[in-house]
């Protein structure tokens, strides 16, 4: 045994010195996983101004509220519950009549209350939770109508940060530069003014939509005196509507001599039906020729009227509005002109039906 075990050693011995010695592999370091470049999404396209006001369909004017010398002080203060309810009853969306400069500094850079800014942020946000699109406008700013050139920088100032503030919000909100320019407000004076606030609208809201009215208090025949910037193709043409105002106005407290009027009829005759579609063809030729869309900012009839002729007369508005594919937005919700009764906590059913002929 001893003599086997030696030559078998030495055997072992020879295989392993047969075996070659490899160098040691040398260990890599891990490369960086690097990920692809994200892809640039194309920002989406602006929505059309057309498809914009046709989304203003049938609006309503949340009106004797924002637009007085403080909410609440004309007998309106807006409720949550509001934008669900209009929104049910079919409409598409709200304008807010709103009296920024009782609520900003009167001397540059013009700023706006706080506590009233985020006051117009909760209503704008109820309303677009209810699915309505919204109107922002300034509202009753007198010194501006009496004396425009003195307080046309407050206006800039105060669109400045109105402009600012909204940027980011989608398109269902609107802008209004500025409700019913009158009295020294002529025609050549406010094509003047009405592009510097929109300068600043511009900035940072390049395709927003932007309703302009004309003077003499968004009267129909003023559109074709409007002089818009031809590039700028979001804006929106606006006019208001209460012809024949002997009949929507009778009765007005706030019109001298409207007592004078009372009792006054509107009875639909193809008379009465004839000189609304003159007016409202006005509309249509300036929007052709402009290639603009047509929002009827406001229009209504007091409730000294008869309850029946202002159903007549509010439905044969509104039909002809929308025939002629005008937007619309009624004046106004729950006061004087109101289809909503805020006292019985329902709506007045001439009116809703007038006003959606559908309405649930």
């Amino acid at each position: 045994m001893r003599n086997l075990i030696f030559p078998c050693l030495a055997l072992a011995l020879c295989a392993c010195a047969a075996v070659p010695v490899l160098p040691p592999t040398p260990i890599s370091t891990p490369t960086a996983i690097v990920p692809p470049p994200t892809p640039t999404l194309a920002r989406p396209a602006a929505r059309d101004v057309f498809e914009t006001n046709r989304r203003l369909g049938r609006g309503m004017n949340i009106g004797n509220a924002l637009e007085g010398p403080r909410e609440g002080a004309w007998g309106v203060m807006i409720q949550d519950y509001y934008f669900p309810l209009i929104r049910k009853a079919g409409f598409d969306s709200v304008r807010l009549p709103i009296k920024w400069s009782a609520h900003a500094e009167l001397n540059a850079p013009y700023t706006i209350d706080p506590e009233f800014m985020a006051r117009i942020d909760a209503v704008v946000d109820q309303a677009l939770k209810a699915g309505l699109a919204v109107v922002v406008n300034i509202h009753h700013f007198e010194e501006m109508d009496k004396a425009p050139l003195e307080h046309r920088a407050r206006l800039v100032g105060l669109w400045r940060q109105i402009a600012s503030h909204f940027k980011n919000r989608p398109e269902d909100v609107v802008f209004e530069i500025l409700n019913e320019p009158n009295t020294a407000q002529t025609a050549a004076l406010w094509n003047e003014t009405l592009l510097l606030p929109l300068k600043e609208i511009r900035t940072g809201n390049p395709t927003r939509a932007v309703v302009v009215g004309g003077v003499n208090w968004n009267n129909v025949t003023t559109l074709a005196t409007l002089d818009l910037p031809a590039d700028d193709r979001y804006l929106i043409g606006t006019f208001h509507y209460y012809n024949p105002f002997h009949f929507t106005h009778q009765g007005a407290e706030w019109v001298e001599g409207a007592s004078d009027w009372n009792d006054t009829a509107w009875e639909g005759t193809p008379a009465d039906l004839a000189a609304v579609r003159a007016d409202f063809d006005l509309a249509v030729a300036w929007g052709t020729q402009n290639k603009r869309p047509i929002f009827m900012g406001e229009f209504g009839a007091y409730n000294k009227a008869e309850m029946e002729a202002r159903a007549r007369w509010t439905a044969a508005v509104a039909r002809e509005a929308e025939q002629r594919g005008f937007s619309w937005a009624y004046w106004e919700f729950a006061s004087g002109f109101g289809a909503w009764s805020p006292g019985y906590g329902e709506w007045r059913e001439p009116l809703l039906r007038a006003l959606v002929p559908s309405a649930k």
